[in-house]
């Protein structure tokens, strides 16, 4: 019995010993210490995971689109010729044409020769900052979002505070938090944190 303890206290001593050295390994072999590895990975660029783009940084490649205030408010852009029905993206109005039984198309994201040109979006305000080419913004939606939360009028206000959004998204979002955090000073004051 005491010839079987001692095994097993040898073995989980090894054991010890094996997992400590493997520790050790690991975080001398990275300059550093244990949290260089993924600064390394990131600096030589084996990382394979793709960074997006910052907002206003556009591929230089890719085409500049210019739309006016009007199609950029407006709700319904693409109608469907036969009942007046509108719809905010092509795509869904592809869809609605198979209703009806007209020829549609939806476009793919293709790759080679029909690959389609990536579009960047400049805002229409001439003082804006995104209003130059070199600071576009890269989707349909951001713009949009943009130009209404800068230039828009802000239709919709917070009940508790009120506080006026332009995009009813972030009225929503506030509203559910609003009154929520609320920190008072002695004096009355109210701060957000």
């Amino acid at each position: 019995m005491f010839h079987h303890q001692q095994e097993l206290l040898q073995a989980e001593a090894a054991a010890a010993d094996r997992e400590s050295s493997m520790s050790n390994n690991l975080t001398s072999s990275a300059p550093g210490g244990p949290n260089a590895a993924p600064a390394a990975a990131a600096a030589t660029g084996n990382n394979n995971k793709r960074k997006r783009s910052l907002p206003g940084n556009p591929d230089p490649e890719a085409e500049v689109v210019a739309l006016s205030p009007a199609t950029l408010m407006a709700t319904n852009r693409f109608l469907c010729e036969i009942c007046g029905k509108g719809f905010q993206r092509d795509q869904n109005l592809q869809l609605h044409r198979r209703g009806h039984n007209l020829p549609w198309k939806l476009k793919q994201r293709g790759a080679g020769k029909e690959a389609q040109r990536k579009k960047v979006y400049v805002c229409p305000e001439a003082s804006c900052v995104h209003h130059d080419p070199a600071r576009a913004l890269g989707d349909l939606t951001g713009i949009k979002k943009h130009f209404f939360r800068k230039h828009g009028e802000k239709k919709w206000k917070c009940d508790k505070c009120s506080k006026r959004y332009a995009v009813h998204s972030d009225w929503k979002a506030h509203s559910k938090i609003c009154g929520t955090r609320e920190y008072k000073c002695d004096c009355g004051t109210v701060f957000s944190r």
